[in-house]
């Protein structure tokens, strides 16, 4: 009886430690799942950069003369929204014109299709450069993108040892010349509010390393596209000095 007994809580045992078993591995491979699933999490620079470097892939192999297509590239251009947002009150004023002037081109995506559709409709108008129309709106845009290009490439350069001093040139070269004075002086007064580089980099959910790769890529991508957006307007011998 003994015998039997010890035999059996010998099987009890072992079924036991085969249930741990088999829970901890289960356990392990959650773990790895959970981590994997954060790893693959874009942050707001890697979401921007993928994004613009399909646009700049696309215009690369398809040419200038290519119709670019609307909804595809306001599709990319939302996601630099965040990184306005990451810069506090200073560019409050550029982000509200930003997200503005992408929620018009969106939603006509569905009537126009495509950028080059967009000046198209607005020269036969004679509206290019009239308040409200979506070639105004497409220049307010690519302005946008070019100002967190020139930013990004501020940030990077030894040249400019806090935020504020790199945004400052950043505004100064790519959008002072086309605001108000009113406006261009509450932009220059924000710029002491802004956050530290290490603040940025928190927000922005990177290091150092992690942020230099990723700005880079916008920097490269991003170029392309604002290439293709002037030349849709150089085509036509329309000045980009508005």
């Amino acid at each position: 009886m003994a015998l039997k007994f010890r035999s059996l809580f010998s099987r009890t045992e072992r079924f036991r430690a085969e249930k741990m078993e088999q829970a901890s591995a289960r356990i392990s491979k959650d773990e790895d799942d959970d981590f994997e699933d954060a790893a693959s999490e874009l942050t707001p620079l890697s979401a921007v950069a993928d994004s613009f470097e399909d646009l700049s892939a696309l215009v690369k192999s398809k040419g200038f003369n290519h119709d670019l297509d609307l909804r595809t590239f306001c599709d990319a251009c939302s996601h630099v929204s965040v990184l306005f947002g990451c810069l506090g009150i200073a560019f409050k004023f550029a982000e509200l014109e930003y997200v503005s002037k992408v929620s018009d081109l969106t939603e006509a995506a569905a009537s126009y299709g495509t950028l080059n559709t967009i000046l198209h409709i607005d020269v036969l108008n004679d509206t290019v450069r009239t308040s409200g129309s979506l070639s105004r709106n497409l220049r307010r845009v690519r302005q946008g993108l070019d100002l967190i290009r020139a930013l990004f490439q501020n940030f990077l350069s030894s040249d400019y040892y806090c935020l504020k001093d790199a945004a400052s040139e950043a505004y100064t070269t790519t959008c002072a010349m086309y605001h108000t004075w009113a406006v261009r002086t509450a932009v220059y007064a924000g710029m002491y509010a802004l956050p530290t580089r290490d603040q940025l980099l928190i927000k922005l959910n990177e290091t150092d390393e992690s942020a230099e790769r990723e700005m880079q890529r916008y920097i490269d991508a991003s170029l392309p596209i604002i290439e293709y957006i002037d030349n849709l307007y150089i085509s036509r011998n329309i000045s980009l000095d508005w």
